[in-house]
Parts: structure tokens; C-alpha cells; sequence
């Protein structure tokens, strides 16, 4: 049986995203998120934080960096990986999350502006029509469609679906 290593979380950035590059060049963007936990205390439901280091390689990291600032909202599907070193004689270890997929999903601290209440998905695979280039495509409204409600359906669709 193989195993599997997969993690999803939403959670809100602790701090900007931090861009850095190794000595070969490779981009590796690291941010931290919480992930609040609802637990009763006798009578009262209090939200009880996780903390979870996250690193983003590459273009990806690149991409998505300049978007990641503290108390954004956002959804990450990934995996954990653990690194261990040694330090002054001591031997370590880290677990982080290695992101695959990174949703903005809200505004900063809970707000709903115009700037940053829609969210979106940043897709590293791309489109087809880009040449595989990483994209950013702005989430649809809670409500369904991402067209501007105008009153009336919707005309763009051809009568014949085929399915």
C-alpha cells in the first residue's frame, strides 16, 4: 500500500510573506499561518490557534508572494515534510507545509473591501490558452456566477450543451 502525505488547511497569515532565493536561484517564498480550533471552557466557546509554517517554490512563490500579506485569508492544499539539522550538537527537527495550491479566499482581518473581498485561486499549473504559464484567476461570488448580476439570465451560453 503506498502512503499518503496530504494536508489542507485555512487559516490567516500571521505575517507578510518573506521572498528569498537560494544560492542556485531557486525562489522559495515562506509565510506562516493560524488555523483557529473551537473548544468549550465550561460554558464559553473559545477559538484555540494552531500555528503552520508554509513554503512556496518557484514561480509559484514568485507569483503569489506580492499577494500574501498578514491577515489574508487563504486556503493551502500541500504536504508536510519535516527537515532536520543539527545545532551545536543538538539535533532538530521542523515540520512545514510544502503548498501546492494556494487559495485567496478573503479580505485582510476579516474585511470585505473591494480590493480583497472576492478572493481567488492561483492555479501554478496554468491555462491551456497561456502557454502553461501560472495564473491568477479571481473566484467566482458566493452567489454562483462571476458575471455582474444585471437582472436578467444570462444569454452567453449556446442552447445545445452536449452533455
Amino acid at each position: 500500500m503506498a502512503d499518503i502525505n496530504s494536508v489542507m488547511l485555512i487559516g490567516r497569515l500571521t505575517r507578510d510573506a518573506e521572498l528569498k532565493y537560494t544560492a542556485t536561484g531557486q525562489a522559495v517564498c515562506k509565510f506562516s499561518i493560524a488555523v483557529n480550533r473551537r473548544k468549550k471552557n465550561g460554558d464559553v466557546w473559545e477559538d484555540e490557534p494552531s500555528f503552520f509554517d508554509i513554503v512556496v517554490w518557484g514561480r509559484q512563490g514568485e507569483s503569489i508572494n506580492q499577494y500574501l500579506v498578514k491577515g489574508k485569508l487563504v486556503g493551502i492544499q500541500g504536504e508536510l515534510r519535516q527537515d532536520r539539522w543539527t545545532q551545536e550538537g543538538q539535533n532538530r527537527s521542523k515540520v512545514e507545509v510544502i503548498a501546492n495550491n494556494i487559495q485567496l479566499l478573503g479580505g485582510n482581518n476579516g474585511t470585505q473591501g473591494a480590493a480583497g473581498g472576492q478572493g481567488g485561486a492561483y492555479h501554478p499549473a496554468g491555462d491551456a490558452g497561456m502557454g502553461g504559464a501560472p495564473s491568477y484567476r479571481p473566484a467566482a461570488p458566493a452567489g454562483g456566477s462571476a458575471a455582474p448580476d444585471t437582472g436578467h439570465a444570462d444569454d452567453s451560453f449556446a442552447d445545445d450543451i452536449p452533455f
